[in-house]
């Protein structure tokens, strides 16, 4: 097995060595170069972050550095070292042994990665068996110790629990813990805060350069987060279109850009309190990647129709979910998913709704799309209850874009054919419209309508994506509720997709609830956010009131933990208060949740009181 040197004994030479890597693809007869000559080094302690668009090549690296391609239709040249020894020809055998142990990797996609019928505590488990032969036991404790230490709440409980009962940030915490299991020399995360909320973002970094004091762990970070990049890396490296177009340390890469390339990718990073002098959501500027200089800087009139009725109006809304026994199957606990929420939404307007993963965003977008039942309270869209649609008829008002694009998609259907399913179902045109439909829409979200006849396995994560939007946008709602949609989408691509967002709201005065994490991009998009936490709203207002006065601890918790891309503030530490375990949803069966209250600190603008547990 291979042996890495502690960071203690100063090993000579560094711990991954890529030289003159070139990666081709196979499509039909020809062989196609997807990486070209590609150089770095990472020493022990170090952390090189490899930036880029979708389809620059960055996956693919990391890929071959794991010799995870597929044989037969790939074709790797060129040289990797790990601790001095060649990967390239080593056989399978060998390989098995050295990944998981001696390095490991954070893929991007968790519902993907995970066994759907293992449970997750055994997925944990599994590799420290494997590699270290501790007994059955043994590799449990070890598994809820690594559960305890990236954040998952209730660990013995959720230990047996399987990847469709956690939510998306819940699964990628899983995965972490799975890569960090046997202390790796080499840790490979390929977008490994993408699903993440920006607290549980902070942490999991912070996680990740403690694991890396400690071993003297090499990191590899693929990521289109520049703010990210400005925290985590030493050096950075610039990938475009497979080449390698800049690379140095990240104060130097930011600080003086070479490459029109990576200037374009610098300005469009959204940054919080960018909007401090904008009153109403403002367009993303479109970079031109040729010469790195904003091609497209435009105001945004405001539509909001503030005095018609509401779009949607949400009273006291709660959903909970039961809990049983295995024995009698009784009802012994609920989750408090959502609790006793409220809030309206005009014609034209865009509540962002932000929080961590399970404190009950997703469940709550998902009431409002008809696709999961209340428990208690109601939901009105365009004064009717929602309990008396049919969901082909609220389908027609309401679309949803989903946090998991490659879950979302049939894989048996080409994407064109996926555009055009809702269209064929309502039978809103003719074959040959909905294939022009489709086209357009494609075009619109930033791809070439002759993709149409891919399948969704052909793309990367960002986009599939950008189909998904596509799909959701083919009715012409007349309300979207957007949860993470551009969560996995890379910096430019994100500030057009937000954008086209903005320009069909104007067009169509189209309602939008925006759920995400990022609130760069939450600022820069809303009229109005709700801050949740635990199923509650503890703050709402106007975009500007809550950015700019946040009263309520939590969500000063959440501006505090944004990521920003200035290398300066590497070493800052956040004031990560109540940063233990994350309170559990269940409460007990009769559980009755206590009386909240609220002060208005302006028109609009309510926090709920804190509790003991902010003091």
């Amino acid at each position: 097995m291979l042996t890495v040197p502690a960071r203690s004994a100063a090993p000579s030479g560094p711990i991954l060595a890529v030289s003159n890597l070139t990666v081709s693809l196979k499509r039909g007869d020809a062989w196609n170069a997807v990486v070209r000559n590609l150089n770095f080094e990472i020493a022990a302690g170090e952390t090189l972050a490899i930036v880029g668009e979708s389809g620059s090549g960055k996956s693919v690296t990391a890929l071959s550095t794991m010799q995870l391609l597929p044989r037969g239709i790939s074709r790797i040249e060129g040289s990797i070292k790990l601790a001095g020894r060649e990967l390239l020809g080593l056989p399978e055998t060998e390989m098995v042994k050295i990944r998981g142990n001696d390095m490991a990797m954070i893929f991007q996609e968790p519902m993907t990665s995970l066994n759907p019928v293992m449970p997750i505590g055994d997925q944990i488990a599994e590799s420290i068996r494997f590699h270290r032969g501790v007994t059955q036991a043994q590799a449990r404790a070890d598994a809820l110790r690594l559960m305890e230490r990236v954040r998952i709440p209730d660990a013995k409980r959720r230990y047996g629990q399987f990847p469709y009962q956690f939510s998306g940030g819940m699964r990628q915490r899983v995965m972490i813990a799975i890569a960090l299991a046997c202390k790796p020399a080499l840790l490979i995360a390929d977008e490994p805060t993408t699903a993440l909320d920006v607290t549980i973002q902070a942490q999991v970094l912070s996680l990740i350069k403690e694991l890396q004091e400690e071993e003297g762990m090499a990191v590899l970070f693929i990521t289109h987060d520049m703010g990210v990049v400005a925290e985590v890396a030493d050096r950075t490296l610039v990938m475009y279109r497979g080449d390698q177009i800049e690379t140095g340390t990240t104060a130097e890469v930011f600080a003086r850009p070479a490459q029109p390339y990576t200037r374009a990718l610098l300005s469009a990073v959204p940054q919080l309190g960018s909007m401090r002098e904008h009153a109403k959501p403002h367009p993303f500027p479109i970079f031109d990647i040729a010469t790195g200089e904003a091609a497209l800087e435009r105001e945004l009139p405001d539509i909001r129709q503030k005095q018609a009725p509401p779009l949607l109006d949400v009273k006291g809304l709660s959903v909970r979910f039961d809990i049983r026994s295995s024995l009698l199957r009784r009802v012994t606990t609920r989750v408090h998913a959502v609790e006793n929420v409220s809030f309206n939404l005009a014609r034209g307007e865009t509540l962002a709704i932000v929080g961590e993963s399970g404190c009950g965003k997703s469940t709550m977008g998902r009431v409002i799309a008809g696709l999961r039942k209340p428990s208690s309270g109601h939901v009105e869209l365009d004064g009717r209850d929602l309990a008396g649609l049919s969901q082909h008829e609220l389908s027609r008002h309401v679309q949803m874009v989903f946090q998991d694009p490659f879950a979302s998609l049939n894989p048996r259907l080409t994407v064109g054919k996926a555009i055009q399913e809702p269209l064929q179902i309502h039978h809103l045109s003719s074959p040959k419209e909905r294939v022009e439909i489709a086209a357009d829409l494609l075009q619109r979200v930033g791809l070439s309508p002759e993709v149409a006849q891919r399948y969704p396995h052909e793309f990367s994560g960002g986009q599939r994506q950008r189909i998904c939007i596509a799909r959701a946008l083919a009715l012409q709602p007349g309300m979207l509720v957007a949860d993470e949609a551009v969560s996995a989408l890379d910096v430019s691509v994100k500030a057009q997709v937000v954008n086209l967002l903005m320009d069909l709201q104007q067009e169509l005065k189209l309602g939008i609830v925006f759920i995400s994490h990022d609130m760069a991009v939450v600022e820069r998009i809303s009229h109005r956010v709700a801050v949740m936490y635990l199923g509650e709203i503890v703050e709402i207002g106007e975009r500007a009131e809550v950015f700019g006065n946040p009263r309520h601890p939590y969500t000063r918790r959440l501006l505090d933990a944004v990521p920003m891309p200035d290398p300066a503030r590497r070493h800052y530490r956040r004031n990560l208060t109540g940063d233990g375990e994350l309170r559990s949803p269940l409460k007990p069966r009769g559980f009755v949740p206590p009386q909240r209250h609220y002060e208005e600190i302006k028109p609009g603008h309510l926090v709920q009181v804190p509790g003991p547990e902010w003091a």
